[in-house]
């Protein structure tokens, strides 16, 4: 089975447990004016592989990643499900564990089913309306997995009470007790000159600690005041 991969990167300590090999697919369902990875949407910048052609990469830092594993990130995998679900079973057969970073938009049980857990960030940063996530959350729930919440902060944008308070009231209605605010960067910045396109959130401010620390107090504010 083939598929395109934009990249395949050895050596993450922040897209899941322990150290980690992310494998960057190309092609997402969304176009997020943020997003820190344009090169996955946008241009050719990505090579067709085969699923037998990933693991081999993989492998060759099997004793590297032991106590990590594998990260399928993109772009969205759920876009290419069926080339991603090959590559889990060929990664399990060889005793490597692999999670999935996604934007929840896409369900696939038999994908979740293989994963080890699922690190979920929530795109609030444009639309009001948490409760496409909800479908995702129990889907997740059915198969028993664990799901890590991430929420890339932009200072005037979702940081208010509103859109806190939602990102509560959703993770406190399926017992998701934490929720890991990213910091917005502008690093990406050179990414969109090279590809010639515009980056849509190029007038907004960078996040900070002081950003970060209020975000995580009020979302603790409306989480212990939320019924579940």
């Amino acid at each position: 089975m083939e598929g395109r991969i934009q990249s395949v990167y050895a050596g993450s300590g922040v897209d899941g447990k322990g150290l980690r090999v992310v494998v960057f697919f190309y092609g997402c369902n969304l176009r997020c004016p943020f997003c820190h990875n344009p090169e996955t949407l946008y241009g050719d910048r990505f090579k067709v592989f085969s699923d037998e052609e990933v693991v081999a990469q993989i492998k060759k830092y099997k004793s590297y990643i032991k106590r990590g594993g594998v990260t399928l990130s993109g772009g969205e995998p759920f876009c290419q499900a069926e080339f991603a679900k090959s590559i889990i079973k060929k990664l399990i057969n060889e005793n490597i564990p692999v999670i999935i970073e996604t934007n929840g938009h896409i369900i696939d049980r038999e994908l979740l089913a293989l994963t080890e857990y699922v690190i979920l960030d929530v795109k609030n940063q444009e639309r009001d309306n948490t409760e496409v996530y909800d479908a995702f959350l129990t889907a997740c729930e059915s198969e028993g997995k664990r799901v890590e919440v991430t929420n890339v902060l932009v200072p005037g944008v979702n940081d208010g009470d509103e859109k806190i308070s939602s990102l509560a009231a959703l993770l406190k209605k399926h017992g998701i007790k934490e929720i890991r605010f990213l910091p917005f960067r502008k690093l990406c910045r050179d990414k969109y000159l090279q590809l010639k396109i515009p980056f849509g959130f190029s007038g907004h401010r960078e996040a900070g600690e002081e950003d970060l620390r209020s975000a995580d107090n009020k979302f603790s504010e409306y989480y212990q005041k939320r019924k579940s």
